[in-house]
């Protein structure tokens, strides 16, 4: 089985490990998370330590999984996976076995895809993303780096969203939308384009 050491024990993890063991496919070693005490446990996983273990991490054969949310620590998040992957890390892409993924579609490193979500034939997403539950992205769509498309979010057909955005829970952006770079699209809104 492929190791993983996933980095942030909060809220967003304890969905991250749920996937994860899901797919049968993953050992996770532990979580490294600045912020919980050393020996500390969720669901079952230890906390290793904090940030300062990335680099030890390293040098064990493993695969790093980026466990934080991206509501209100976007920037915490975008930091460490820059961290890891300066140091010559490398991340695993996360797939639900209760997802769909379409034909032609890439999905980028260290992206999650998570319980119930779509993404239909010939889209693309970047790097690093939350692809949510029950979230739909339609054919022909590009999702830039760093993004998170929100729970039952929905990308109608040939939308563009641009690095760092936020979709939020429930909200529906038009067919060909192009959203700008660090936008933040909030719940159950209708978004048509800038």
């Amino acid at each position: 089985m492929i190791k993983l050491v996933l980095l942030g024990g909060g809220g967003h993890c304890h969905s991250v490990i749920d996937v994860i063991q899901l797919t049968r496919q993953y050992e996770i070693l532990g979580i490294l998370d600045s912020r919980l005490p050393k020996g500390h446990s969720v669901f079952g996983h230890e906390v290793l330590g904090g940030d300062e273990l990335i680099k030890y991490y390293l040098n064990k054969d493993v695969l790093f999984v980026n466990a934080i949310g991206q509501i209100g620590v976007t920037a915490s998040r975008i930091k460490l996976f820059r961290v890891v992957k300066e140091s010559g890390g490398t991340f695993a892409t996360i797939v639900s076995p209760r997802a769909y993924v379409g034909i032609n579609v890439r999905v980028g490193e260290g992206t999650i895809v998570m319980h119930d979500s779509l993404i239909n034939a010939n889209s693309i997403v970047g790097t690093n993303c939350i692809i949510n539950s029950k979230s739909l992205i339609e054919h022909d769509c590009f999702v830039g780096d760093n993004c998170h498309i929100s729970t039952g979010a929905i990308l109608n057909g040939g939308v563009e969203v641009g690095d760092n955005c936020f979709i939020g829970s429930g909200s529906v952006c038009v067919q060909s939308a192009k959203i700008p770079k660090n936008s933040f699209i909030k719940a159950q809104s209708l978004y048509k384009g800038a």
